[in-house]
This record gives C-alpha cells, sequence and structure tokens, in this order.
C-alpha cells in the first residue's frame, strides 16, 4: 500500500527526518557490518584543518568523496571511511603567536617546548563539532568515531618510520635550496602554502632580444614580467619536441627566433613577418648566447649563456615558473630564463646556486627598491635589448596541473634526481632519525656522545614540514608497518598532494601509493574571486543548505565543471535551480504515479505490485522514449 504524497514538499525538513533515521537505525554502521567480508575497497580521506569552519571546497570536496565510496560500497566493496584531521602547520602556530604574543623562537624557548605544543594542541580541534555536524547534514557517511589524527603519537610513529627508511637509503641529506619564505613566521615555506594568498596584479610584460654568439644579427626572444630577475640569467630553455622559427620582423629588418605557436605574442598579423626557418626546439641545444649583464661573465666558461632543454616549456600563455621558483619564468615566447634557481631547467648548469645576486647586483637593483623594474626597463632599451614592454594581469602565483604534475613527479623519481626540502625552522618535538616512538619518547631533553668524537649529539632544531607527513598519510592512517592489518595501497581516493604522495611512495616502494586519484576545481565567489569571509562574497553554506537543502547543493556542485578539474563560479541560484527544474519535477512525476496507483486500487480494486518477470513491453512511443533515454545516458546508468 503506497502513502499518500502531499501537494507541496519542504525537502530541508525531509532530509532532517532522513537523516534522524540513519541515526535511529545507525544505518552506517549497520552496511559496514554486513558489508565486512567483501572485498576491500581502500579510501583515503585526505584531512581538511578544524582551526575554521567548512566553506564550499570542503562541501565539494566531501560530496565527491561520499559519492565514490557510496559507489563503491553498492557495486560490492566494503568501504572503511575514516575522517582525518590535519593538526600540523602554520596556521595553528601563527595563531597562537598572535595569541599569545609570541614574536621568535627566544619566545617559545622561555615558555618550554612542550608548553608551546599543548597550547597548540588547544585550538587545533576547537572547531571539530561544528565540522561533524556540518558533514553529517550534507548526508555524508564518515566514521568519526574510527578517525585519525595527524597529532596521534601512532600517526608520527609511522612519519618517522618512513623518515628513516629514506635515511637508510641514503636519500637524506643536508643542503640548501632556494624556496619561498615567510618574513612572519620566520620560515621556509612549501610551494603550496606559498600559493595560498595569490592574487590579480599588474606586472610589466617586457621582451627581451638574446643575439646568438656568431650570429648576432639573429636572436632569441624570451618574455618575462619580472624583469628585476634579469641580471641574474643564465640559460635560455627550450621545448625540444615544439617547432620553433626563425623569422624576419618585415618593419624593423631585424631576425628573430621564437616558438611557432607563440608567434602572435609579437605579431599582430602574417603580413608583419617572414619565416625563414622552421625546426623542432632541440636543434637550439647549446646555441650560445650574449648576456643581458655582466655580472655572472665568469660563468660562460662553465656551460652559462646557452640553450638547454626542457619539457616544462609549454605553449599556454598564463604558466610563470618565476612565480613558484621565485627565479624561473616560463617565455611567452616558447623560452625560459633560468637565473640561479636550484631547481634547473633539465641541464644542471655549473654554477653555485647558494647566491642569486652579486654585491654588484645588488647595488644595482637596491638602490631603486621598488622602481627596479622600471629601471632595468630603461636600461635594456637604452642597450638595444628591449623589443616590447608593456603590462600585464594575472593571478599570482599560478600553478601548473596535476598531470604535469605527476608526470614530473614519476619522472624525477625514474631518474633519481628529486630534492624536497622537507624541513622547516619552527619549534615543536616531531624529527629524528630513530623509527620508533619508544626510542624517542624523551628526546628532547637527550644528548648522545658522538662516536667520532665530535661531542654530544642533540637534536636538530628543524621541524618536519608538514607536506611530508601528508605524503606519508598512506602508510601513518594505518600505523604501518608497526599494525599491518589494514592494506593501504589497494585502491584509494584523495584530493590533495598527488605528488608528495607519488615520490614518497616510489621512495618507499617503487610505486604511488594510489590507482586512482581524483582532482578537483577550486570553488570561487560569483565574481571570479577566491571566497573571502571579509569580503562577504559568497552566502553562508549553512543558510544555503537550510533553504535549498544538502541534495539541492550537491547536485549542484557534482553536476558542474568544477568535478572535471575546472574552476566554479559559485552561484546560490544555480542551488535555487536544481531545486526548481530537477526535484520539483521529479517529486510530482512520483506524485503523479501514486495518485494513479491509489485511482487503480480504490477505482479497480487493483493492487499495483511491479513485477520484472511479467512487465509487458509497452508499444506507447514515450514509454520506449524514456526506456532508450534511461539506458543509454552515462548518468542515469551510474
Amino acid at each position: 500500500m503506497v502513502e499518500r504524497v502531499p501537494e507541496s514538499i519542504n525537502f530541508p525538513s525531509e532530509e532532517e527526518k532522513i537523516m534522524t533515521f540513519w541515526k535511529d537505525k545507525d544505518c552506517f554502521q549497520e552496511c559496514l557490518k554486513q558489508s565486512k567480508n567483501r572485498p576491500k575497497f581502500t579510501f583515503y580521506d585526505g584531512p581538511p584543518f578544524a582551526t575554521g569552519l567548512p566553506h564550499y571546497g570542503h562541501i565539494l570536496a566531501g560530496t565527491i568523496k561520499d559519492v565514490v565510496t557510496r559507489f563503491a560500497h553498492q557495486s560490492g566493496f566494503h568501504v572503511d571511511r575514516r575522517f582525518g584531521w590535519d593538526c600540523h602547520g602554520l596556521p595553528v602556530e601563527y595563531e597562537i603567536d598572535k595569541t599569545l604574543g609570541i614574536k621568535g623562537p627566544d619566545d617559545v624557548a622561555k615558555m618550554g617546548i612542550a608548553e608551546y605544543n599543548k597550547q597548540c594542541r588547544g585550538i587545533v580541534m576547537r572547531y571539530s563539532n561544528e565540522w561533524e555536524t556540518a558533514v553529517k547534514r550534507m548526508g555524508r557517511w564518515i566514521d568519526f568515531d574510527n578517525d585519525y589524527k595527524t597529532l596521534y603519537p601512532w600517526f608520527m610513529e609511522t612519519v618517522w618510520w618512513v623518515f628513516k627508511q629514506l635515511y637508510d637509503k641514503g636519500m637524506v641529506y643536508r643542503g640548501v635550496k632556494v624556496m619561498p619564505f615567510s618574513t612572519a613566521c620566520n620560515t621556509p615555506l612549501s610551494n603550496f602554502e606559498s600559493h595560498q594568498n595569490y592574487k590579480d596584479v599588474q606586472d610589466p610584460s617586457v621582451i627581451v632580444n638574446f643575439p646568438l654568439v656568431g650570429d648576432e644579427d639573429v636572436s632569441l626572444i624570451a618574455w618575462t614580467t619580472t624583469p628585476w630577475t634579469l641580471p641574474s640569467n643564465l640559460a635560455l630553455c627550450v621545448n625540444p619536441e615544439f617547432f620553433y622559427v626563425k623569422v624576419k620582423d618585415n618593419a624593423t629588418e631585424k631576425t628573430y627566433i621564437l616558438m611557432e605557436a607563440r608567434l602572435g605574442a609579437l605579431f599582430k598579423s602574417e603580413s608583419e613577418y617572414t619565416i625563414l626557418d622552421k625546426f623542432q626546439g632541440k636543434t637550439l641545444k647549446g646555441k650560445k648566447y650574449k648576456p643581458l649583464f655582466p655580472y655572472f661573465a665568469e660563468c660562460g666558461e662553465r656551460g652559462a649563456f646557452q640553450v638547454v632543454l626542457d619539457n616544462y616549456v609549454k605553449e599556454e600563455r598564463a604558466q610563470e615558473w618565476s612565480t613558484r621558483h621565485l627565479t624561473l619564468e616560463l617565455m611567452i615566447s616558447g623560452c625560459a630564463l633560468n637565473t640561479r634557481s636550484s631547481r634547473g631547467t633539465g641541464s644542471d648548469l655549473p654554477v653555485d646556486s647558494s647566491g642569486c645576486f652579486t654585491s654588484e647586483v645588488t647595488d644595482f637593483v637596491g638602490q631603486y627598491v621598488k622602481d627596479a623594474d622600471k629601471n632595468i626597463i630603461k636600461w635594456l632599451k637604452e642597450n638595444g635589448r628591449l623589443i616590447n614592454a608593456s603590462s600585464f594581469k594575472h593571478s599570482y602565483p599560478s600553478a601548473g596541473g596535476f598531470q604535469s604534475l605527476c608526470v614530473e613527479a614519476i619522472r624525477e623519481l625514474a631518474e633519481r634526481r628529486t630534492r624536497l626540502a622537507i624541513s622547516r625552522n619552527r619549534t615543536g618535538a616531531r624529527r629524528s632519525l630513530s623509527g620508533s616512538a619508544t626510542t624517542l619518547r624523551s628526546i628532547d631533553g637527550l644528548t648522545i656522545p658522538s662516536r667520532c668524537g665530535k661531542g654530544a649529539l642533540r637534536r636538530i632544531t628543524e621541524v618536519f614540514d608538514c607536506w611530508f607527513e601528508s605524503g606519508s598519510m598512506p602508510y601513518a592512517q594505518a600505523h604501518y608497518p608497526l599494525k599491518t592489518g589494514r592494506s593501504s595501497r589497494t585502491l584509494s581516493q584523495r584530493t590533495s598532494s598527488p605528488k608528495a604522495l607519488t615520490k614518497r611512495g616510489g621512495a618507499l616502494f617503487g610505486k604511488p601509493p594510489f590507482k586512482n586519484v581524483i582532482v578537483n576545481g577550486l570553488v570561487l565567489a560569483s565574481d571570479g574571486q577566491k571566497m573571502s569571509k571579509r569580503k562577504k562574497n559568497y552566502p553562508d553554506p549553512g543558510l544555503v543548505v537550510q533553504q535549498y537543502g544538502a541534495d539541492a547543493l550537491r547536485l549542484y556542485l557534482i553536476n558542474s565543471p568544477v568535478v572535471r578539474a575546472e574552476n566554479l563560479r559559485f552561484k546560490e541560484e544555480g542551488v535555487r535551480d536544481v531545486l526548481k527544474d530537477v526535484f520539483l519535477p521529479w517529486y510530482n512525476a512520483y506524485r503523479f504515479l501514486v495518485q494513479n496507483v491509489q485511482r487503480l486500487q480504490k477505482e479497480d480494486d487493483i493492487q499495483f505490485l511491479y513485477n520484472e518477470n511479467t512487465a509487458k513491453q509497452s508499444d506507447n512511443i514515450m514509454d520506449k522514449w524514456v526506456l532508450s533515454f534511461t539506458q543509454s545516458h552515462p548518468v542515469l546508468q551510474g
């Protein structure tokens, strides 16, 4: 007997009723019990910080994870779904420093590391209850009771084990590397952290010529938005497989070499130039050019000021590597300027990477401070090295795509040339060469006599970069290898740091710790800007769910380009339209069906019971269309 369907419905209220039913029947745990003997689908939940409230980016990631894991369960797998919490990193320490008036390491030393860590632990989970309420209200099934936190001793113990394995393999050394640096926190930053506060900026756009040695009538050309880095240029990089052209500027009679795909960056129409030759970038390897400035002239004898090859050079205009590596930039012409970056460009130049500028260059740039770019452009023009100067608006800094990051990570692993700076200059207690908690429980106060007679050994001051433990998550969340009951590399889904995971897994076991990765785009405000509490440029997620329901919000997100790694400009009316154009028509169609079932029972005394085995094929054209549509549409198929 079907129940009567009311004429109107309040979807958020109905969702609340369903959540109460799930809770009363303990539906999630019951599903886990029923599927425990099935094949395992291993799922990794990339952990959020609980130092703030959930935003649309968290809701998007949670919805994707819920869809994937529910589908896996319905497909015959057992899926452990453990929630995770990220508890380490600068955000927590920065807030404690502000709250307690801590200005630097000396203040921490006075307080004591143990007390400082206690203060950090005290605030790291302050929004955990709100998180649990919000996640459950979105309809996600996830286990909060059997969670993992990066501050759990057993989690950190695996991180120590991972580091010791790398050390024992001879993959850990002490050295120097050019890194983004926070002057406020007095510590190096990861590339991810340095990208957090990006914004649109107006930078100078400069195209410069580099005459070839022995054929100075022909010049390579390159583009930069950071003219101040030009004094330390040491090489030009081209893509070996892309095609480059030698062209004559019909107006000036000058001859240039640039990527064929970037001709439009220099010329407005084909009538403005004549192509003299065409060849692949690898043809240019080793070509020497005239330096812009004399500051590193002696490096020319050791391989500088020539063309090198690397596949990171792309056709796209927007990839600006100087914003990621401080001194390395992709050029619009298809050339890149390597300015003594320790990262290199695929050809290790024989130069000292410890100092980017000599005293001469420092004087040259430093005397102008804010006017450095303007004065360098002026110098370029006066010395005949400037082709064009304008301005360029771009998001600063920019990040590369996921696919290229994974390809790069795997290639670096294969060539054994990965270099990761895993230390940070902070205060804390997570570092050593020991592989277990037992030997580290009181490491802060220990000194060990040196076997080499070099005095007492004590714990170093640096701490692990929190991204090192993120890369260790597949093993640490299972307390591997001390607890080996869980499979840690079967199949997984994770939405952050695939490059770190790939490198860690490759170094430890020779393969990534996952078989499948899902990466989504960013959820932006409706104007295309980053969502900002200060600007109040987005609707409160809680109010949106309260008005339209979680299902409407979930379907809006999961049916948008953001699941294809494109950015989404969030619009509240988009959630409203899902309710109006999808849910209400569904509801009315169901109500219409129930009304006819009840009419059939009342007027003809026929009990409506659907039986697939006795169902007859309909000759109605609309029925045929509905069947065809549902059997051919990929979304409706599953």
